[in-house]
């Protein structure tokens, strides 16, 4: 079998949700943009169950999948969904002093990542979890 194009195009395809997530938050840098979507999916992640974080990281691209997981302590209890704005504090304090995640952050991921799965999948999956997760990628 030949290796999938997913995983042969993943550096590029991970290139163009970075600057288009820069764009739409309006930033500098894509490392801001990269700080940015580490955040907001890490701040997803940590309101979810396992089961419900994999099938989610299940429809990422291979490098977003890869970041979603990263790092991840599934011993950590699950933290409960939240008013948006205490959930982009939780963003914008990530990494402190190295953000500059703006008061849209949540959203201008959401968008960026929705350009860059594939809707149906991404729909799907979404259906399977809590409102409040559904919620959370309105953009």
């Amino acid at each position: 079998m030949t290796v999938p194009m997913e995983y042969r195009q993943a550096s590029r395809d991970f290139d163009a949700f970075l600057v288009d997530a820069r764009d739409t938050a309006m930033l500098q840098t894509t490392n801001q943009a990269f700080t940015m979507a580490e955040a907001v999916l890490t701040v997803f992640r940590r309101r979810l169950s396992v089961a419900d974080a994999l099938a989610f990281a299940a429809v990422l691209p291979p490098v977003l999948r890869a970041l979603f997981v990263s790092g991840w302590d599934i011993a950590e209890p699950v933290r409960p969904f939240a008013e948006r704005d205490v959930l982009t504090r939780e963003v914008q304090a990530f990494r402190g002093d190295h953000n500059v995640s703006p008061q849209t952050a949540i959203a201008d991921v959401a968008a960026a990542l929705g350009r860059h799965v594939d809707p149906a999948a991404f729909v799907r999956v979404l259906d399977r979890l809590p409102p409040a997760a559904r919620a959370f990628w309105r953009p």
